[in-house]
């Protein structure tokens, strides 16, 4: 009988940085490889330096059969580049065109020969069966992970929620595990930590949020601020904006990832060729000829918009923004009474560059407003995944107050960084 041998490398009592291994005798695997969400994304050197000792994976070592992914975040995906050479790379196609969108515009790594996983289908490696199954999350096409062997069998969720616009996942997941022993549920517990900032419930009423901010400010011109990768954010954002009569304005980056993913979900998504319009940032100008973006710079050329248009006209826009617009595209002045809608995470506000921001709003007579909802799962909501899932022992992944889990639940195992756990099996794993 084929049981596994859990280890989390990074993420027990942390929040990002995520490695996670789970081995029988004949198969190791890693779920995510990610940095801590402190470390600086391009400061190569201490990354790699920073890489958690996982034999096999950052360095020779014992044979890693795959390492998983279970969505595009940096805190999950960071240390692609440090793995080493040959380790077969899977995630689903959606995270794999967020990774490839990152790394042309955000110099994010990218899984170059990834291997696919397809939801709801088992993929076999070694004595293992893994199983994406799409959850709920500020990344497109998010996948918990089902591990099983012959006698044992464990849900890794990734980053989840259950509050977005995709609920139908919960209940598809709820389905597949239905009637089945799971031994071990690793499940995040991001806002355990209680969230400080002003958030709304459901991504609903961030939509409503949104439209409320903009119909009080007619004759201003509207920024929002979020990651261009956040596709529901990216609905919300389009459906206020068309709501209150305005035109919603793009990146290219975020024309791009709608572009890349039109269709996928099933869903109708905004693109340009429905009503967005799509500005060219100062910083995308400078670049997309010495990087050979032809083809990406010509693709929204007919719904392409400049700034001064926007100037000329700021009531009948809403505009996607980031900070660095602020020096490069308004020359470090913005419009007498911009608003800016913040739908990040509050933590940002305190960078340097968001700062200097909020200084240029104030200068203007300007304001901001914050309007979001996490990308995690609510405290309340985990109760309800956890007695959907009815797993033997829940094991606490992606927080940082892991006891808090013995207060909403009788079967927690807390395990520190780096300790072997067992799951199941009879044959020494």
């Amino acid at each position: 009988m084929t049981g596994m041998k859990l280890i989390i490398h990074r993420g027990a009592d942390q929040i990002g940085g995520s490695c996670i291994e789970v081995s029988t005798a004949s198969t190791r695997v890693i779920l995510d490889a990610g940095l801590p969400l402190d470390s600086d994304p391009f400061d190569t050197e201490a990354n790699a330096a920073a890489c958690p000792d996982v034999p096999g994976l950052f360095a020779l070592g014992p044979k890693i059969d795959a390492v998983l992914f279970s969505h595009a975040h940096g805190d999950h995906t960071g240390l692609i580049p440090h793995i080493t050479p040959g380790i077969p790379l899977l995630c689903t196609k959606g995270t794999s065109k967020m990774l490839m969108a990152g790394a042309i515009f955000a110099r994010q790594p990218e899984i170059k020969n990834r291997e696919v996983l397809k939801p709801y289908k088992p993929t076999r490696i070694g004595d293992m069966e893994i199983t994406p199954l799409p959850v709920d999350h500020s990344s497109f096409e998010s996948a918990a992970l089902l591990v099983e062997t012959n006698s044992a069998r464990l849900l890794y969720t990734g980053d989840l929620r259950l509050h977005g616009r995709g609920p139908e996942k919960f209940a598809r997941l709820k389905e597949h595990v239905s009637g089945k022993r799971v031994d071990a549920l690793v499940m995040e517990g991001t806002n355990l930590r209680g969230n400080p900032s002003k958030g709304y419930d459901t991504e609903q009423e961030v939509e409503a949020a949104l439209r409320t901010e903009m119909r009080q400010e007619l004759g201003r011109l509207v920024l929002v601020n979020f990651s261009p990768q956040h596709v529901d954010r990216l609905v919300s954002a389009y459906k206020a904006t068309m709501a209150c009569g305005r035109e919603f304005v793009v990146d290219v980056y975020a024309a791009f990832v709608l572009r890349l993913i039109d269709g996928a979900s099933g869903a109708p998504l905004p693109i340009a060729d429905r009503g967005i319009r799509v500005y060219y940032p100062q910083s995308f100008e400078r670049t997309w000829q010495r990087r050979k973006l032809q083809k990406i710079h010509d693709m929204f050329l007919k719904d392409r918009i400049h700034v001064d248009e926007i100037l000329q006209n700021r009531q009948g826009y809403a505009m996607l923004f980031r900070p660095s617009m602020l020096d490069m595209d308004f020359r470090g002045q913005l419009p007498e009474r911009t608003l800016l809608l913040y739908s990040q995470w509050s933590g940002y506000l305190k960078k340097p560059e968001y700062l200097k921001v909020l200084s240029a709003l104030d200068r203007v007579g300007g304001r901001w407003a914050e309007c979001h909802t996490s990308g995690h799962i609510h405290a309340e909501d985990m109760k309800q995944f956890v007695e959907a899932v009815n797993p033997a022992l829940v094991i606490p992944v992606h927080t940082i107050v892991p006891k808090k889990f013995q207060e909403m639940f009788r079967n927690v195992q807390v395990l520190p960084d780096g300790s072997e756990f067992q799951i199941g099996g009879s044959d020494g794993y």
